[in-house]
């Protein structure tokens, strides 16, 4: 039987990835620098991503829920953690109970579970001002966490990507803390906080975004490359006469003839219509135009500079992540963790 070739794919720059984790480890000064690999590593998928971090150096890694640490269970070798940030509902404890993966607790309750049921090391997560998960830094959180082995204190940073201060009154909460909590080690900082310098950095950084070609603040533009490289196949090239109006709508009308090239890409595949006459794709160097409406499946290009391109060729998106976040509307984090199953994904 053939191998069926879907006309979508992802190709997936691993020396990027690998790149982008060893500057933010190293703008992570003598603390260790993990991966948030959740919602299948952004999308990405967990255990390819896993596997490349783990040969560059990184051992401590993050997903949302249990079904996410199941599929990569297999990957632990001595010396490398998982850990699930949403913590252990009464559903999980049987999973975590078995698992080599730790809970990060969040809840009273949470803590409470873990503890009757003769839990062993496990994380704990301090709301420090995001008011989302976590125990409320305003209680007694040195009471409420006795008696557990803590591995890793954690908090995270709700507004690090923009000049806040919050982020100073957060990590100064969280340090306060870290003083009253025993704990291995101490964790605040994501891709932004990493940017913000190593006074947020701890012992463990935790990036997400940027290992994937995010720019979450100034600071790494320049150092951080792009991993993610949607291509679309070609259907049909066809060639509009002036007058006539492209896609649903007729929201683009040809103000002379022109040549638009069809590909099988749209918004169930996660190009959403937020690209609609605001996208590209690249070809030879050149940016060419989304036109019209992004439908379901499908998306219009002009090509009428580009003669040689035919049904069949595979088009480059444009998919730098603060460029298409700026054309579309969308943050970089829907971008990247929003590319649909259709894709075929291949590691360069």
């Amino acid at each position: 039987m053939t191998d069926f070739i879907a006309p979508l794919r992802l190709r997936l720059d691993g020396d990027a990835l690998l790149s982008n984790w060893r500057w933010l480890a190293a703008r992570s000064g003598g603390a260790a620098c993990g991966a948030a690999i959740k919602a299948d590593g952004y999308g990405l998928g967990a255990v390819e991503v896993m596997r490349r971090l783990m040969r560059g150096g990184c051992r401590d890694f993050f997903v949302s829920n249990w079904a996410e640490a199941a599929a990569l269970e297999s990957l632990l070798d001595d010396g490398v953690s998982l850990s699930v940030l949403h913590g252990v509902r009464a559903e999980d404890m049987g999973v975590a109970l078995a698992s080599r993966a730790r809970p990060v607790l969040n809840t009273p309750d949470q803590v409470g579970r873990w503890r009757k049921a003769g839990g062993g090391a496990c994380d704990v997560m301090i709301d420090t001002g995001m008011n989302r998960l976590g125990l409320d830094w305003r209680g007694n959180v040195a009471e409420q966490a006795q008696g557990l082995t803590i591995e890793t204190l954690m908090s995270h940073l709700a507004s690090a990507d923009e000049d806040a201060a919050l982020s100073a009154r957060q990590r100064d909460r969280f340090a306060t803390l870290c003083q009253a909590v025993p704990a291995r080690r101490a964790s605040l900082a994501n891709s932004a906080g990493i940017c913000l310098g190593q006074h947020y950095a701890f012992d463990l950084t935790r990036p997400g975004l940027a290992l994937y070609g995010g720019i979450p603040r100034g600071e790494a533009t320049g150092h951080i490359m792009q991993v993610v490289f949607p291509q679309a196949q070609v259907l049909q090239r066809r060639r509009v006469p002036a007058g006539d109006s492209i896609g649903y709508n007729a929201t683009h009308l040809a103000l002379g003839d022109m040549d638009v090239a069809i590909l099988n890409l749209g918004y169930a595949d996660g190009y959403l219509r937020g690209f609609s006459g605001r996208g590209a794709v690249r070809a030879d160097g050149a940016l060419l135009p989304v036109v019209g409406r992004v439908s379901m499946d499908l998306i219009a290009i002009d090509v009428s500079a580009q003669p040689d391109i035919a049904e069949g060729d595979w088009l480059t998106i444009d998919y730098r992540l603060p460029q298409a976040s700026a054309a579309s509307g969308l943050s970089q984090y829907e971008l990247v963790t929003g590319l649909g199953a259709r894709f075929d994904r291949s590691w360069a």
